[in-house]
């Protein structure tokens, strides 16, 4: 999910064992739906995770790559679950290099993902934002193995009782059946 995709789709594309790879919306963005990441993103979360200001870089991330307005992470950062993000801020700096320049506002480039040879399944709904999507339906047509799904009235944050059955059809083949 989300950019946890994009590293499991780069372990595919390095040789990764894997037989069939499932990925629900990947953060991509390809177009000028939203605006894309600052050219310098990723150096300046580096640069606060290494000055320790780890809810500055959580509040970054949230605002530069999520998207989410200056008044509601404000507010998120009153909450208990904050200590919970800042413990993750270290990490923030790697999803950033997973990404890329896949948030870039460009397309998707075709031989990024061409050694990736296994079923893939992309799922996206179509009720969150439409980079999300527009992002997930790119792929989708990269390659003749990728497979889009789109999801009805989901957003980002799907359901498992609607996410499970879909996965298990993709999961579970004829042969195993």
């Amino acid at each position: 999910m989300s950019s946890g995709a994009v590293l499991a789709l780069e372990a595919a594309a390095r040789g990764s064992a894997v037989s069939r790879l499932a990925l629900y919306e990947p953060p991509f963005i390809t177009d000028s739906s939203r605006p894309p990441l600052p050219a310098d993103y990723v150096a300046h979360l580096t640069d606060l995770v290494k000055q320790g200001a780890y809810g500055d870089a959580v509040a970054y991330f949230m605002s530069a790559a999520v998207g989410m307005p200056a008044e509601v992470i404000a507010g998120m950062r009153q909450a208990p679950f904050w200590a919970g993000m800042e413990a993750t801020a270290r990490t923030l700096p790697y999803d950033g290099q997973v990404m890329g320049d896949t948030m870039s506002g460009r397309p998707l480039r075709a031989d990024r993902w061409r050694s990736v040879t296994v079923p893939v399944l992309i799922g996206s709904g179509d009720a969150g934002a439409p980079h999300m999507l527009t992002g997930a339906r790119e792929l989708a047509a990269l390659a003749g193995n990728f497979t889009l799904h789109v999801f009805p009235g989901q957003e980002h944050n799907i359901g498992p009782e609607i996410l499970a059955p879909v996965l298990t059809g993709f999961f579970i083949t004829e042969e195993q059946a």
